[in-house]
């Protein structure tokens, strides 16, 4: 009787052993679940823009060791219609411009939402890894680029996002790092 539960202690010993050393396997459904959200948001941004996810849907792959990584495709602003004319104007261009200008403010505050919400939402990604979400801005080849990024990329460790979430905030500013390129 001694030995079966000497026998039977080792092979749960051994089985927990073997689940402790498993590594957190982040799901395809789980990051499917997060681009999802992710198209939301962007298509969400603007009500006159129908055309916000102009080169496709939203993106990811989980890197063990690294995290979660978000890339998706944003058209700030749909470009004017040319029906019977062969170019824009100029005022229909600095208004472009303008538009394009005034939301890009609006698409970061809601990016630096959805790297704290996907934190919370990523269970799987070890405290100590990386949410990332890169921005890449389309552009018509008419358009006056300067001064505007072509991507804005936000990462943060999981858990110094998921600190400031519960802080209410406090402390954001120092957990996520922008890139603008």
């Amino acid at each position: 009787m001694k030995r079966l539960a000497l026998i039977s202690a080792i092979l749960a010993l051994a089985l927990f052993a073997a689940k402790a050393s498993e590594k957190t396997r982040v799901s395809r459904n789980l990051m499917a679940t997060m681009e999802r959200n992710l198209d939301d948001r962007c298509k969400h941004l603007w009500n006159d823009n129908p055309f916000v996810l102009l080169d496709g849907d939203a993106r990811s792959v989980y890197l063990e060791g690294y995290g979660a990584v978000f890339t998706v495709s944003v058209n700030l602003v749909t470009s004017p219609t040319l029906t019977f004319r062969p170019e824009m104007t100029k005022t229909e261009m600095a208004d472009h411009r303008r538009k394009k200008m005034e939301r890009l403010p609006q698409l970061k505050a809601e990016m630096r939402k959805a790297l704290t919400d996907f934190a919370a939402s990523l269970d799987p990604v070890p405290a100590d890894e990386q949410i990332v979400i890169a921005v890449l801005l389309t552009k018509y080849p008419w358009e006056d680029v300067s001064g505007l990024p072509t991507e804005i990329v936000l990462q943060g460790q999981k858990k110094k996002l998921l600190e400031a979430k519960s802080a209410g905030g406090a402390g954001l500013d120092a957990a996520i790092h922008v890139t603008e390129n």
